[in-house]
């Protein structure tokens, strides 16, 4: 079965209705006054949506987009509760974005394995007669209704959680570095458009040091506009910790040129999400086994002293610069863990009342 990568989804959710309260009178023979004993209705059941680490794609949302918890049974005699309603738990991947499809309001951003968010909580059980008991009525022939559902239209959007993604023009060869760097095994051709879904890849750099890496496919001048494959995966470059941006030379097309790939596709970052201007980037020269690219390695390097940019060059055919490109890399990825967990002890010692 082929896989299909799915990033965004439309679903309608229900909870589940209060079960209703029970009007009951206790009646055992010789005990003429038994008195109400009617129970009270079950809760209708949660909707609950848990992020799961083992998800990696919205497929499942695809097909079946409507998604209802069960409602909660009525009271019975003999102050016997209703059951309470199954809760519809929805499992998504970890870096979903969960949005009010109406108003477009963004519900939460649900990172973490296990993390849980309930989105519409089912009626409370209706109470049965006997909690009406009073002195002045002692045998009330009243109960409540459970209360009723909420509904919601809600849209997913997931956005891949990463250390590092490879990202710039079709054809740099970004699909053969993770497939040399990693167990990943992407769609790799001699044509445009090759990789049309982000591929995931770990890269392990010693025992006790890994990071993970995608391929963001289809960026291409006017992308943040839609063009290409467009905003369709721009959204996953926004979480990646480290940007490594890979160029080349184009022969047979002039109007490629490396830095002048880099800075339209910086652009189109820019124009995306003006944050990512401050996520650290790589630039990285492929091809280096071709004899046209390495005329081209100095300019790049100059080009990339200036402004500040680790650069490599590479081939990720024969593997040449390989190697160290993905050690750093992971050094890289060390370095900002190293500083999170630092921030969240120091949150941790003096926390904000």
């Amino acid at each position: 079965m082929k896989y299909r990568f799915t990033d965004t989804a439309t679903v309608q959710v229900r909870s589940g209705k209060g079960g209703p309260g029970s009007i009951s009178f206790r009646r055992e023979k010789f005990i003429p006054f038994g008195g109400p004993d009617g129970g009270n209705g079950g809760h209708g059941g949660d909707v609950i949506i848990v992020a799961d680490v083992q998800l990696a794609t919205l497929l499942d949302y695809r097909y079946k987009r409507s998604h209802e918890a069960k409602n909660g049974c009525g009271g019975e005699g003999c102050l016997k509760t209703g059951a309470d309603g199954a809760d519809a738990i929805l499992p998504v991947p970890c870096g979903t974005e969960v949005y009010d499809n109406v108003t477009g309001e963004l519900i939460a951003d649900l990172v973490d394995d296990g993390q849980r968010l309930v989105v519409c909580r089912g009626g409370r059980g209706g109470k049965g007669n006997t909690h009406f008991k009073s002195s002045i009525q002692q045998a009330p022939r009243k109960a409540q209704p459970g209360e009723p559902w909420e509904e919601k239209s809600l849209r997913f959007e997931l956005k891949l959680l990463a250390d590092v993604g490879l990202i710039g023009f079709p054809n740099v060869g970004k699909s053969s570095l993770i497939a040399k760097i990693s167990a990943a095994r992407p769609k790799i051709a001699d044509y445009p458009f090759t990789t049309l879904v982000p591929n995931l890849g770990v890269v392990r750099v010693n025992h006790d040091l890994d990071y993970v890496v995608a391929d963001v496919p289809g960026l291409i001048v006017g992308a943040s506009e839609g063009a290409g494959l467009g905003t369709q995966f721009l959204r996953h470059v926004e979480r990646v910790g480290v940007i490594v941006h890979m160029v080349t030379v184009i022969p047979d097309d002039e109007s490629r040129e490396p830095i002048a790939d880099f800075e339209a596709i910086e652009a189109e970052l820019r124009a995306h999400n003006p944050d990512l201007a401050k996520v650290p980037r790589v630039l990285v020269l492929n091809r280096a086994d071709l004899n046209f690219v390495t005329e081209a390695e100095e300019r790049v390097a100059d080009y990339a002293r200036v402004h500040q940019l680790p650069f490599f060059t590479i081939s990720a055919v024969t593997g040449a610069g390989v190697d160290q490109l993905s050690k750093s890399l992971g050094y890289m990825v060390a370095e900002q863990r190293k500083a999170l967990r630092a921030n969240a002890e120091a949150v941790s010692k003096n926390p904000v009342l």
